[in-house]
């Protein structure tokens, strides 16, 4: 399969296919760079598979092979080191249902949950919906824009007889982080030694920049998997998140049995064929189309960090050492977030994610991951909207 920049400049018009990124009320001039999904079409491979399936014409009830578990067990060993037995792995509709599942598994009304913010907003609805109560422990952001865990925050947290789960996310939704070795480690002996489970939701995990490794926190050690749950999916690096299938890895029996009922009371439970075909496709025949993908996203970034750091240096943001979002210090301006994605949207005609929904309020979020030349337009359009709001 060869793959070239190409591939990801020609990208298909999604107005008018039902999706949520792009038929939104709002002018069609408007660029959206918020949903954290791709204007790529997936890789040659996935859709090979998915034509194949079509063409069977019957979508009934989806049994999940052993085909499948094998193609994530041999990805995950492969390109991570971690050795998934396929035993313990939840199939189930998406990562974030995978969340909420967990914690009604291992949570009563009222227990607390760590969360690292600011981060993904779902993980804050999941808490509410569980009745479980947010215990938020503040990133570090330092000088250079970076960030780090606050160490002794997190120890004081978790040793609260309520804490119950941290939520992880490694590599880090809106900043960017790809947590070390010497950071997971740390994180897991606080959490450990005071009996907290560590959900880690790794769904950007393939999508790391050169100079940085993605570490499967569940693959430090015996002791690291049995304390932990993970949650995978071929849905963000691939682009197939509308396919709607996850995975759930426990090892331990009883927290898995637990996992498991939950996930049937919550009844979602049952996948649908297309999703199962595009994850083995994704995982079997599609990492060349990864790795240019990889590469044109880094090219994005670049330009993008550069573009900010050159034209925009009132906006202060963080270079992401994983995924395709940037995250947008727009303190300078004075005004809520709410208010700068508003303004944006009227004046520069592009969408972006209001940093409040993250616990970020006086950021936004983009989304780098489209073809290079719309988001050079969305910049461009951006620059003198964003520049009158700090003079």
């Amino acid at each position: 399969m060869n793959v070239d920049n190409g591939y990801f400049d020609d990208a298909p018009d999604r107005r008018g296919s039902n999706s949520y990124k792009w038929d939104i009320d709002a002018p069609v001039d408007v660029i959206p760079l918020w949903v954290a999904d791709m204007d790529f079409r997936v890789a040659p491979p996935i859709i090979e598979a998915l034509e194949s399936r079509v063409k069977h014409g019957i979508f009934g009830y989806t049994h999940v092979p052993a085909r499948y578990y094998q193609a994530v067990e041999h990805w995950f060993s492969r390109r991570h080191g971690w050795t998934i037995n396929g035993n313990h792995i939840i199939y189930t509709i998406g990562v974030v249902p995978a969340i909420s599942a967990i914690l009604k598994a291992v949570c009563i009304p009222g227990d607390k949950v760590i969360v690292q913010t600011p981060a993904y907003n779902c993980f804050f609805s999941s808490i509410r919906n569980n009745e479980c109560e947010l215990a938020a422990n503040p990133l570090i952001r330092h000088t250079d824009g970076t960030y780090s865990i606050d160490f002794d925050g997190l120890e004081q947290l978790a040793a609260d007889p309520r804490a119950k789960v941290m939520i992880l996310c490694n590599p880090h939704n809106p900043t960017g982080r790809v947590w070390t070795e010497d950071e997971l480690r740390r994180i897991a002996r606080i959490c450990f030694d005071n009996n907290v489970l560590v959900l880690s939701d790794e769904i950007h995990c393939e999508l790391v920049y050169p100079g940085y490794k993605y570490i499967p926190f569940a693959s430090l050690g015996e002791e690291y998997a049995a304390k932990s749950v993970s949650c995978i999916s071929a849905s963000k690096a691939f682009n197939i998140a509308g396919l709607q299938i996850a995975n759930i890895v426990a090892d331990d029996d009883n927290l898995r049995a637990r996992i498991d009922k939950a996930i049937n009371i919550n009844e979602v439970c049952d996948v649908n064929p297309f999703g199962v075909a595009a994850t083995i496709a994704a995982y079997d025949r599609s990492e060349p189309w990864l790795e240019a993908l990889v590469d044109y996203l880094d090219q994005n970034r670049k330009m993008t960090v550069a573009f900010f750091r050159d034209k925009l240096p009132a906006y202060p943001v963080t270079d992401p050492e994983a995924t395709y979002l940037l995250w947008i210090d727009c303190r300078a301006t004075g005004l809520k977030s709410a208010e700068i994605i508003d303004i944006l949207e009227k004046e520069a005609r592009v969408l972006l994610s209001p940093g409040e929904i993250y616990h970020g309020e006086g950021y936004i979020r983009l989304n780098m991951a489209c073809p290079n030349a719309r988001l050079t337009e969305a910049l461009r359009r951006m620059q003198p909207v964003l520049a009158r709001l700090v003079n």
